[in-house]
């Protein structure tokens, strides 16, 4: 059943109707960062003053990001294919969730972000729209373009465009799912690479989780799909899927999710779906579960603490929520900071490890990762990931 629009009139003590009313109007605006009192201002924010800055400009390209607000904003950008939880249902529906990404740019890191629907889904229409609105913005976060499109639209976009792109679906949940497991690592005194991990869900957040996974130094990990196993020797794998068959897996496991289980020290959701308690059972003692499916985990924490040493959630009201908020704000506020080409792996790699370093003080198998209100956490990810990029020769600045 669609949800009922509140009027005016209607009580807000629902929870529902509390939703709506909060979104009535949208949930941000523009405003000026200057005044316009009188003809004098309007004369220096606005013609014929403007003029002067506008040749500068085209005499010195760079000076744009000096003299107008390119330097400190996102395009945040879908074409409503793979929203939420809720998939493919147009980028009309998906503007709410974009505004709510561009509030949490503002809020968390000081970072200006504007919400982009794309009425078109073809890869080449989308690289060549974004392309094209490219130099407004000093960054474009994609968001919620379904998988395996967004791999070959991130790609391209890396490669045409000078200013940082940066697929947050992806590499977002891989940042904060590396963070937490080395600290879930860490507070039960073992090393990541002792670990095996099995992640289920071979989508935009499952194999880049994978890659990073691999690039942190894991023991070993192994991908799961509908089909079970992605591994070298299956013939039905997309491109995307090859490449990580060809970078995880190596002790060759095959079979369905629940084979590969089978002593596994770690669990990684990001698929949906219920895991059946009894392989949960035959997982390593000790292990680690992040079930990040929301609302409803594969696993649910109370039989997830039946057999883990560490749980963690997609969810706000469980310890340990793996969020995206924690690491996005950071990470283009730092590469923006350097004026950074691009957003690499070693700066992806330093925003994970300032993330963990946030609370490695203060570990408990039930903080394994800050909360998203820390305010230590953006100022860390942010000098993190500047120091990165400088260090990588990728800054500007």
């Amino acid at each position: 059943m669609a949800a009922e629009i509140i009027t005016d009139t209607q009580s807000t003590a629902d929870p529902v109707d509390a939703v709506f009313a909060l979104h009535r109007g949208g949930k941000m605006e523009i405003r000026a960062t200057v005044p316009v009192r009188d003809a004098d201002d309007l004369s220096l924010a606005y013609t014929p003053g403007v003029a002067r800055v506008c040749t500068a400009i085209a005499e010195k390209p760079e000076l744009v990001n000096d003299y107008t607000w390119k330097a400190n904003t996102v395009a945040v950008v879908t074409d409503g294919t793979a929203v939420l939880g809720l998939g493919d249902i147009g980028p009309e529906a998906s503007l709410p969730v974009m505004e709510g990404k561009a509030i949490l740019f503002k809020q968390f890191a000081g970072v200006d972000a504007v919400p982009i629907a794309l009425a078109c889904t073809e890869v080449d229409e989308i690289v060549e729209t974004v392309v094209r609105m490219a130099p407004s913005f000093g960054g474009i976060n994609l968001e919620d373009i379904s998988a395996p499109r967004c791999f070959e639209i991130e790609k391209q976009l890396q490669e045409r465009l000078d200013i940082p792109v940066f697929h947050d679906d992806q590499h977002g949940t891989a940042i904060v799912s590396t963070a937490a497991l080395w600290n879930a690592a860490k507070v039960t005194g073992r090393e990541i690479g002792d670990l095996r991990a099995v992640i289920s869900g071979a989508g935009a957040a499952g194999i880049a989780i994978a890659k990073m996974l691999v690039a942190a130094g894991i023991g070993d990990v192994a991908v799961c799909d509908r089909r079970g196993v992605v591994h070298e020797g299956r013939g039905d794998l997309t491109d995307a899927k090859a490449e990580i068959a060809a970078l995880t897996n190596r002790t060759g496991l095959k079979g369905s999710l629940v084979d590969a289980l089978n002593g596994a020290d770690v669990f990684i959701g990001v698929s949906g779906g219920t895991v059946p308690e009894e392989a949960v059972a035959s997982m390593a003692p000790g292990c680690f579960i992040f079930a990040m499916a929301n609302p409803t985990p594969e696993i649910h924490p109370e039989v997830a603490h039946r057999y883990a040493a560490v749980v963690a959630t997609g969810r706000s009201d469980f310890p340990n929520q793996i969020n995206n908020v924690l690491a996005f704000p950071g990470i283009f506020a730092g590469a923006l900071s350097v004026r950074a080409s691009r957003i690499s792996e070693g700066m992806k790699l330093a925003a994970a490890k300032a993330l963990a370093g946030v609370v490695a003080d203060e570990l408990t198998p039930q903080k394994v990762i800050p909360s998203p209100f820390d305010e230590r956490v953006a100022p860390a990810v942010t000098r993190a990931v500047a120091d990165a990029a400088k260090a990588e020769g990728l800054a500007r600045i």
